[in-house]
């Protein structure tokens, strides 16, 4: 019998037979495991059984997380991290070397972006391109590109990629894919469809959704031939070619670097899970109701938002999205302080989170992005007045009522 992910997300520790028929798998703090002999013990830590060795390589519990990420992404598996930072870091370290060439989205989230920098000083090449379309991808591709590294709705300008366009370029070219879902959520979109190798998320953002936990994760789609990729180890290379690149991840990435996901954190985010559809839903519903309002408001210049039609990449999200994601940006007209218009706001929070079930916003240029300076914030499209809007679920009215309320009370300041 087929049912939906949700239904499938609700049931999967159950299914698993939990510990004394709980329904939810329970919290696992230990450190250590412990087995009758030695040699179970040794099997366990050679993959020769499975297994928990050492709470900085995962518990049981971020384990029945991982099962629901990878059911949610129709994934053969899954690795979590301590945040979603640390699940891009950790890959990418354990996937490249000196003298490898990725391809990356010149509108990356600003972490992203300077973690790319970073890995330029490590002896890795960087080439930052406008992935609204695939032939800039190809455009940049040498011998040594081993990678492709791109976010589905890029935050916080909203630009979409040409995901099946890059798709297609990496199948044919056989590199690696990767793709960063943490806009879209699994409900929204899987990247799998598009030919996607490795799918990353901030399960801190809309899959925990309660602002109340920390996690990342990284799952590997099944699409993409391991065989062919030159920088697995050895030991990594035992057993169907399906599993190296995710126990590379785990053991060079996760065990080697420590960025564990804490099993209380796992437990809240896995909790959080079931429920993403029902709060996506009613998200996505609120955002397309304030980018229209804005978009008719005389005080606003732009208003970016994959669900309108003046957005650049709309009919492309419209075919490849279940709905247009969580999150919204504006530019008010010259002489509108950005201080002014998140001052004025009453019920949304200014905060630098994002996927909450609270609105949230802030003034980019001068958080987020202002480390990145005017000429690198110019070339990823982000104006000073830019404000970046994460909506949540509070009733649609209430939240339209409170920024017709703070807009009553600007001024535009004209320049003496």
């Amino acid at each position: 019998m087929t049912q939906d992910i949700t239904t499938r997300i609700l049931h999967a520790d159950r299914l698993a037979a939990v510990e004394h028929g709980a329904v939810l798998k329970p919290l696992h703090i230990a450190t250590a495991y412990g087995y009758a002999t030695a040699e179970e013990l040794t099997a366990v830590f050679q993959g020769q059984r499975s297994g928990h060795i050492y709470g900085r390589q995962g518990n049981p519990t971020t384990a029945a997380l991982e099962t629901k990420i990878s059911l949610m992404e129709d994934a053969v598996g899954t690795v979590c991290f301590a945040t979603g930072m640390a699940a891009i870091c950790s890959s990418l370290l354990a996937l490249l070397k000196k003298g490898d060439h990725v391809v990356a989205s010149r509108f990356l989230f600003g972490n992203t972006a300077s973690w790319m920098n970073t890995l330029t000083q490590l002896g890795c090449e960087v080439s930052l391109v406008d992935a609204t379309d695939a032939a800039n991808v190809a455009a940049a591709l040498r011998p040594q590109t081993r990678m492709v590294f791109v976010e589905t709705i890029a935050n916080p300008r909203t630009q979409v990629a040409d995901l099946a366009g890059i798709g297609t370029l990496c199948a044919e070219h056989g590199l690696l894919y990767v793709v960063d879902s943490t806009m879209t959520t699994p409900h929204l979109f899987q990247p799998k469809s598009v030919g996607a190798s490795l799918v990353v998320h901030s399960l801190s953002k809309s899959i925990c959704g309660h602002g109340n936990a920390l996690g990342g994760s990284v799952s590997d789609t099944g699409r993409f031939d391991w065989d062919r990729y030159p920088n697995l180890l050895p030991a990594y290379r035992k057993g169907p070619a399906t599993g190296w690149g995710l126990l590379q991840i785990r053991k060079k990435g996760l065990r080697d670097i420590g960025a564990t996901l804490s099993a209380e954190h796992g437990h809240r985010i896995a909790a959080g899970a079931e429920t993403l559809a029902l709060r996506m839903d009613r998200a996505c519903a609120n955002t397309l109701a304030l980018a229209q309002w804005l978009e008719a408001q005389p005080l606003v210049a732009r208003v970016h938002y994959p669900g309108l039609a003046s957005h650049p990449q709309h009919a492309r999200s419209r075919a490849l999205f279940r709905n247009f994601g969580a999150l919204l940006s504006f530019e008010s007209v010259p002489g509108i302080d950005p201080f002014e218009v998140l001052n004025a706001l009453q019920l949304v929070i200014k905060a630098s989170h994002l996927g909450d079930n609270r609105t949230l916003a802030l003034p980019v240029a001068r958080t987020i992005f202002w480390e990145m300076g005017a000429e690198q914030r110019a070339s990823m499209e982000i104006a000073d007045s830019l404000i970046r809007v994460s909506v949540g679920i509070e009733a649609r009215d209430d939240l339209l009522a409170d920024f017709a309320q703070a807009f009553s009370r600007l001024s535009v300041k004209r320049p003496a």
